[in-house]
């Protein structure tokens, strides 16, 4: 196949083009941009940024994981005090029921402290939530007001030490004894303790336990149950009830994680939060979901605002590091390479651009594709868009963006840290406990290799239903169909029915940087790899369990990579969505350089599969590294407003190297050289001294 663009090459006069286009004509409107990146719910952001801001939510390094614990729970109590927890909660309980504005302003706790953040999360996001949403209105008054109150802490009891992600086959049981009318919780070994359960190892009064239901000696899977744990006063477990504390942990130590075990603990069958299966008196189980898989699977759907939050916590610290590394690397000097008196600036070097720049255009894209899943998530949860498509969409969606924001946030923290060199590494400057805070984001709220799996099976589903044949022009339809509906609006159509027609697309495009190329070569890597996979396991469900295990097994990876590279589409396409709502033309062209960047930046991460499959030619993949560094060219000027935009201060940032503090110190240094050579008194070089005594 030939190359998609004409293959001349960058010079050095172009770069110095870009540079002068750069300087000379594009400018941000910071305010504009900044306002776009709040989105829908940007008063809700504003309130809770400004309560981030107060130092009496800031994490204090250096305390121990027992001080930190008391420090974080204090805080609770202080975002009580301050309204800021009711917001998703029934409006006669003093809640607003707004359901996307709760995610927006918890998510922005992670600049406080990420264990205040979480903490918070298991308290009103899962225990509370739990309650709210598979439990009924008789639930809701009863234990609601001393949740949201604080009154009563809680736990959130999914995960056991045997079946992490696996929560389908966990062991505890709760087994319905019609005589006395209450169900028997019970871990009958030890694999099916729950395990890593926020508030377990000393606050927790209460849990949602979730187990095993059985009646009538029919197991009729997973169900949620309000179970006691501690005596209020005493703050002991209750009789049956055990558990272990974690300790310290490789980060978010405010969260007193911990074990908790069940032997043969009886709660009253009111007990069971009966959303969506019921135990009558005599013991008989009814559901308004008769399918037991779609049951479950509707159950653990109403949860999925964990993974929202984590997907947009992720971004936000994100952002918080970039801020910090690119605004001490535009003050930062460091060796002589133009002049002989002045130090570059580390910013102005290449390879710096290159550490950071890419890292911010992906940080604008998670920012981007985050909002479109906060929007997502607020319908399905107001009622206005509830159907099971809906849900399912929004369970997808959630899959696919926590894993790359969550991957990416360590990603960005660690190269922040690394382009700060030892200042970076200093904890007051906070990529270091940033980084360790955010380790178990990856992990949690479904492990986001897991994650990925769910989405490449549905993106099997949505290819099985799609069509029958293997032509390239269905091929071309499914590329469409994945790229989030926007390709049939932007003239993608006309290329697709390029390809199919006569299959050489790569005539219809101007260059690797025209944003029907880039969504081509994206939205054709997801369908390819689909198609691949999916032709492999073609004919997999006839065969015995064990041969389809097998098989399926021998592509797993495949198919987690073909989810990862969707969801990069899907990035993608976010950012290029929020370009189209731009209105002033500076700000436009920047960004849109900036949507370009994070596009090459991905075709390049996959350079090799590009060139194996034939996309893009020898020669054209070698201008893949040097159209990005034209674009780092012109982004340069702009890294500050870009990182200005995402409207943190310095209460949030809290890192000194970001201060200025940086270029007083250079100014001082540059001051004080320059009065030493105009005094005469400086002393020379050697090289000076032996080439005037070899003259003399």
């Amino acid at each position: 196949m030939t190359e998609l663009a004409s293959d001349a090459p960058e010079t050095t006069a172009d770069l110095a083009e870009d540079a002068v286009e750069a300087s000379d004509g594009a400018r941000i409107d910071v305010e504009a941009l900044a306002e776009q990146l709040l989105g829908a719910w940007a008063p809700t952001r504003r309130v809770a940024r400004e309560l981030a801001g107060h130092a009496e939510l800031h994490k204090l390094e250096g305390l121990t994981h027992h001080e930190h614990r008391e420090r974080v729970f204090s805080q609770l109590k202080y975002l009580v005090d301050h309204k800021a927890v009711h917001r998703a909660f029934p409006k006669e309980l003093g809640g607003d029921e707004d359901h996307g504005g709760n995610i927006a302003g918890f998510e922005e706790l992670v600049t406080a402290d990420p264990s205040l953040q979480i903490k918070a999360g298991v308290q009103w996001g899962l225990f509370g939530a739990a309650v709210l949403h598979l439990g009924t209105e008789e639930h809701h008054a009863k234990w609601l007001p001393g949740i949201m109150s604080l009154d009563v802490p809680g736990c959130f009891a999914m995960t056991e030490i045997g079946h992490g992600s696996d929560v389908a086959s966990i062991a505890t049981t709760a087994t319905y004894d019609p005589e006395t009318e209450e169900f028997v919780i019970h871990t009958p070994f030890k694999a099916a303790w729950k395990e890593f359960i926020g508030n377990a190892a000393k606050d927790g009064l209460a849990a949602v336990v979730f187990a095993q239901l059985i009646t009538k000696g029919v197991n009729h899977g997973v169900h949620a149950l309000y179970v006691p744990l501690r005596d209020p006063d005493t703050k002991e477990f209750l009789p049956g009830v055990g558990g272990q504390d974690d300790g310290v942990k490789g980060g978010l130590n405010g969260i007193d994680n911990g074990r908790l075990h069940f032997d043969h603990v009886r709660v009253p069958r009111t007990n069971l939060l009966n959303r969506y299966g019921s135990v009558a008196v005599d013991g008989t189980y009814s559901s308004p979901i008769t399918s037991p898989g779609r049951r479950f699977f509707t159950m653990l759907g109403t949860l999925v605002q964990g993974r929202v939050s984590l997907d947009g916590a992720a971004t936000a610290a994100s952002k918080l590091g970039l801020t910090a590394a690119i605004r001490y690397a535009s003050e930062r000097r460091q060796f002589n390479a133009s002049s002989e008196t002045a130090e570059e600036v580390l910013l102005d070097y290449q390879r710096h651009q290159r550490r950071l720049l890419p890292r911010l255009a992906t940080v604008y894209a998670m920012n981007f594709a985050h909002e479109q899943l906060l929007e997502k998530f607020d319908g399905v949860f107001s009622g206005r868009a509830d159907t099971d498509k809906d849900r399912q969409d929004l369970e997808t969606l959630a899959a696919a963006l926590k894993p790359l924001a969550t991957w990416n946030a360590l990603d960005i923290l660690q190269e922040c840290r690394e382009a700060c060199g030892g200042a970076g590494f200093i904890m007051e400057n906070r990529f270091a406990s940033l980084r360790s805070d955010l380790d178990i984001y990856v992990t949690f709220e479904g492990d986001n290799n897991v994650l990925l799996q769910l989405v490449a099976k549905r993106l099997l589903n949505d290819y099985a239903k799609e069509f029958r044949s293997m032509g390239v022009g269905a091929l071309a339809k499914f590329a469409l169909g994945q790229a989030a509906g926007v390709a049939y609006k932007t003239g993608l159509g006309a290329v697709a029915q390029f390809v199919r027609d006569s299959g050489r697309a790569q005539r219809a495009a101007l260059a690797l940087r025209d944003e029907d190329t880039q969504r081509l070569l994206l939205a054709d890597r997801v369908q390819t790899m689909v198609a691949q996979v999916a032709q492999a396991l073609h004919g997999a469900n006839t065969l015995p369990q064990d041969q389809a295990a097998a098989r399926f097994n021998a592509h797993q990876n495949e198919l987690i990579e073909a989810a990862r590279a969707h969801a990069e589409l899907l990035q993608w396409e976010a950012f290029t969505e929020a370009l189209a709502e731009i209105e002033d033309p500076g700000t436009k062209k920047v960004l849109t350089w900036l949507r370009d960047l994070f596009g090459l930046t991905l075709i390049e991460k996959h350079l090799a599969w590009y060139l194996m499959n034939g996309r893009l030619s020898m020669q054209r993949g070698r201008t893949v590294g040097e159209y990005i560094n034209r674009l780092l060219a012109r982004l340069r000027p702009h890294a500050l407003d870009l990182v200005d935009a995402f409207g943190y201060g310095p209460e949030h940032v809290r890192a000194p190297i970001a201060t200025g503090a940086e270029a007083e110190r250079q100014d001082e240094a540059a001051e004080y050289y320059a009065a030493l050579r105009a005094s005469g008194a400086a002393p020379r070089r050697e090289k000076q001294a032996k080439a005037a005594k070899s003259t003399a």
